[in-house]
This record gives structure tokens, sequence and C-alpha cells, in this order.
């Protein structure tokens, strides 16, 4: 069985419509792959476990707060095939909902009513344009250069950074990122320059780049507006990282949700290879298949290697071992996209951007706020900035997430505080993706915790008990409060559970699971000890 048979089996399921009758021993027959393995992977990936439903309805907290669970409940009504999604990272169009593989925006009742038993036409109804997601990308009237990333500007021509990097040389180039003091913005907040080497100095000459636009934490959007907007600065920064470690192939995951940012990243990919711009850097693009802990970059490189993406252990760390056992640079989307600008102008730029922190972040902001989405700010503005920037909050503000559900909740009090890595961390909380959840005074935070903890148990890949039974036994709990039924007191045993799940899950979506419960009961204990509303 070759590598290519085995990376190929969830591409032939998806082409066969998912996991139908046969469809398995039909790819075991072809492959070589046995037919319990092909099940496995098909029965692991929400969009090809179940392929008669064609249409899913997030029920992420910002599309609940949107009136997701009316659209969900009418298109039940009317015996459509329908189920929930997790999230589809469309928290600033709510509702979300997804038709095969297209995510389209404010999807409501009654667009659900008007499509009767036909859910194609919704599409005409409300599948986006290419670059109009949002009404809210900023900020508007920035200075030329006053930002890494700029989503307002049209694409520009490639290969400019590329050619500068190219006289500076790959340790010039990595040198120039330390200098700027870039860490990855997909969640952990790690320094850069510190994987690049890793993978640059491995004896091993055989490397990889690997691009993580698995975006699926709920209240997280911003790789899907970069990718649509900017696709020139994550062709360009992927082909410098290319360059500086000794990489001849990129390979760039997306999420199986973004059908059109996919069509545009392959466009400016066959004008890539067509001019040549990059030399031998060769890229590919691989299609996710419904699974937010592929978000994490081990379980990453297995679902790219074709099988069930579920995380490794580490060490080893994937600079050593990674894609296919080679040393593997793996970024996320925004990481990937501040390259090209720190090429160009230099580190002490980028690190002058920021105010608590270096650079600039790509902050969503969602929920009860005039205007979501996606608003690049010095990276340690306040909450306060950065919902003005958004146009203002709707109601009085109660509660946020700064970071998506990974991050739990903060109170009112902290909206003046730093939204960095540093500072979110010292507070238990994290910046994570930047996917800040803006929650008023109308929403029962016993509520919104529930639908994060459901979340969590939806989406852990099941591999070690402390996530797959930790994220079920926090839920139920939560659920026998709100009836009455902890006779305990308000979940006497949440912080044992929380401990025991941190220190033992494999991965951080066990570690992080407990937290929209943990700081909850932390800031908001009388909502626990009331009888509150079951919505939000």
């Amino acid at each position: 069985m070759s590598r290519d048979d085995a990376a190929s089996v969830p591409d032939r399921l998806r082409e066969a419509g998912g996991l139908l009758e046969g469809v398995a021993r039909d790819i075991a027959r072809e492959t070589g792959v046995p037919e319990a393995h092909v099940w496995g992977i098909g029965s692991f990936y929400h969009m090809l476990s179940r392929s008669e439903a064609k249409v899913r309805v997030c029920t992420g907290l910002s599309c609940l707060l949107g009136g997701a669970q009316d659209v969900l409940d009418a298109a039940k009504a009317q015996g459509l095939p329908v189920e929930e999604a997790s999230c589809l990272a469309g928290c600033d169009v709510p509702p979300a909902v997804l038709r095969d593989r297209r995510t389209m925006p404010h999807v409501t009742v009654a667009d659900v009513k008007a499509a009767g038993d036909d859910w194609s036409k919704l599409d005409s109804a409300a599948a986006p344009g290419e670059t109009e997601w949002t009404g809210a990308v900023g900020p508007a009237g920035a200075a030329d250069g006053a930002l890494a990333i700029d989503l307002s500007k049209l694409a520009a021509p490639l290969g400019a950074a590329f050619k500068a990097a190219a006289e500076l040389g790959p340790e010039g180039v990595i040198d120039l990122l330390e200098a700027s003091g870039l860490q990855g913005r997909g969640g952990a907040g790690f320094p850069a320059h510190i994987k690049w080497r890793g993978v640059a100095g491995q004896a091993e000459q055989e490397r990889f780049v690997v691009l993580n636009a698995d975006e699926g934490e709920p209240g997280t959007f911003k790789d899907r507006e970069c990718m649509l907007r900017r696709p020139d600065l994550v062709l360009e920064g992927l082909a410098i990282a290319a360059h500086a470690i000794g990489a001849k192939d990129c390979y760039l995951y997306l999420r199986g949700e973004f059908e059109v940012p996919l069509g545009i990243i392959r466009r400016m990919i066959d004008e890539a290879h067509a001019s040549g711009v990059y030399g031998d850097v060769r890229f590919h693009t691989h299609e996710g298949n419904g699974a937010y802990i592929c978000g994490e970059e081990t379980a990453l490189l297995e679902a790219l290697e074709g099988k069930r993406g579920m995380p490794r252990i580490k060490p080893p760390f994937p600079v050593e071992v990674g894609l296919w056992g080679k040393p593997t640079l793996i970024h996320n989307v925004e990481t990937i996209a501040c390259v090209p600008g720190i090429v160009e102008r230099g580190g002490d730029w980028f690190r002058g951007l920021g105010r608590t922190e270096a650079g600039t972040k790509l902050y969503c902001v969602s929920g009860h706020v005039q205007q979501p989405g996606t608003y690049e700010l010095p990276l340690g503005v306040s909450l306060d900035e950065l919902v003005e920037a958004a146009g203002g909050y709707v109601g009085t503000l109660k509660a946020f997430s700064p970071g998506g559900a990974s991050s739990g909740f903060l109170p009112a009090e902290r909206r003046g505080d730093p939204l960095d890595f540093a500072h979110l961390g010292s507070l238990g909380s994290m910046l994570g993706s930047a996917g800040v959840v803006v929650l008023n005074d109308t929403v029962d935070i016993r509520w919104a915790a529930a639908q994060q903890l459901r979340f969590f148990e939806a989406e852990s890949c099941g591999q070690c008990a402390p996530c797959r039974i930790g994220t079920r036994y926090l839920r139920e709990s939560v659920e026998r409060q709100a009836r009455g039924d902890d006779v305990d007191g308000p979940l006497a045993n949440a912080a044992d559970a929380a401990w025991q799940m941190n220190e033992g899950s494999i991965c951080g979506l066990g570690q992080a699971a407990p937290l929209p419960l943990t700081s909850a009961l932390k800031y908001f204990p009388e909502a626990f000890e009331e009888e509150t509303s079951d919505e939000g």
C-alpha cells in the first residue's frame, strides 16, 4: 500500500458522496487499505459519515444568539434532512448554514420555509460572493503600511517579498523573524522563529511546510477573511517559509466548509505555478471533511496522511517528526500572512505595530456588537477599543470570551484589560485565535457555558479517556444542576474533573474544554445558585 493510496481514502469517500453502502468495500478493493480502516476514516468525519444530511445548521454560541435554533427547528418541522454543525466559522453572519460544502450566511426561518423540500433554493437566496462575506473588515482608512495584513487591500502581484527573502538568504529571513517578535496566531502564541530554526536544523533533508486553515473554534473566522481577501500574502508567506527551511512542498489544509476560499487559493496557486515565480516550490491543497480536532497540528498531519484526525503524543514534535515522518513547519493562516510584510519592511517595523506585544492582530468579534466582523488592530487593545471599532455594544455588557470557546468567560470588569497572549494567560484565560464573543445582560451564563460544553463533547476525538468522559460529564453536570438534581451543591466535582482533564488529556481540546464552566463558576456563581432561563 503506497503513501498516496492511504492518503487518498478520504478523497475517494468524498467523491463517492460519503460513507454510502458498499463504498468502503469498493475503496478497500481498489487501494488495498483494509475495509475496517476505510470505515473508521469515513465514520470519523462529520461530512463523510452522514451523507444523507446535506444541510447543517451551525449551533455555535454566536449563531445561537443570532437565531440558529429557530432555523434548525423550522427545518426539522418541514421534515427536511438536516443536522447540527458545531461551528461553521460564520459567527459574524449568524445563523450560518452549510449546504453540501458551501457555507451560507444569515439564513432565516423565512429562507427555510421558502426552500420547502428543495434545499438547493437556499443557494440563490443566501450564497455569498467571494469578497462579500461580511460588511465589517477594518478598521477602514488605516494609513498605508500601518497594518501587517490589511484585509481591505486588493491582492498584490506575487513574488516581491519572496525575491527579497532570496536576497536575505534562509538564515537572514529567520533572523528577521526573530527580530519581529512574531508569535503564532493560531492559539498558543509560540515564537515563530523557534519553529523555523527547529526544522531548518534537522539532518533529514526532505521537509514540508503545512498551512493550518482548519478554522473551527466557535467565535473565530479571521482565517476565512484572510484567504478571501489576501490570498497573495498566504501564498507568499508559505513560499518564503519553504525557502527558509529548505522545503519544496507546501500543503494547504482547508476545512471542508471553506469552498469559496479554497477556490480563490487554488486560482492563485495556478497563477504561481504557471509563472514560476517561486521556483521549484510546489503547493498542494487538501479539503478537510469536518472535524474540529484537526485544528490541532498533529491531528491535522494524521488527516493529511489519510487517517482519522487524532492527535499524536508529543514528543516527538512536528519540527522533528511531522508529515510522513519528516521535519515539518506548521503555521496558522494569519501567522503565515504576516511574513511577507516582515521581510519587506523589517522586524522592527512589525514589532512596533503592537501595543503590549509585537505586531497587529486580526481580532474576530461576534455576539452582541453592532458590526460583527474581523478587525486588524494593535496587539494588546482592550475589549472596549475592539468593540468601538465594531460600532459599539448591543445592550449592556455582561461577559465576553476573549479567545473563542477555549478561553472561557471573563466578566465585564475586565473590558479594559489588554487582549494579548501574556496578560490573558495570567488570568487563567487565553487569547487563542482571538475569537471574541460578546454577551450582554440578557444571556444566562449557565446556558452559555452549557452550549460551549456541548461543542467540546461533540468535537472530542475520543482518543483519551479524560477528554472523552470528562466533556460528557461536565455537560451532564450542568444539565443536572439546571434541573435541581445536583444534590451535593453547585457542580461540586467540576473542579476535580477539570483538573483530571487538564493533566491527562493528550491535546489542548481536553485541557481547555472545562474553561467555559470553571470560569463561569468563578465569575458568575449566582448563575448556578438561582433559577435561570434555559435560553440565551
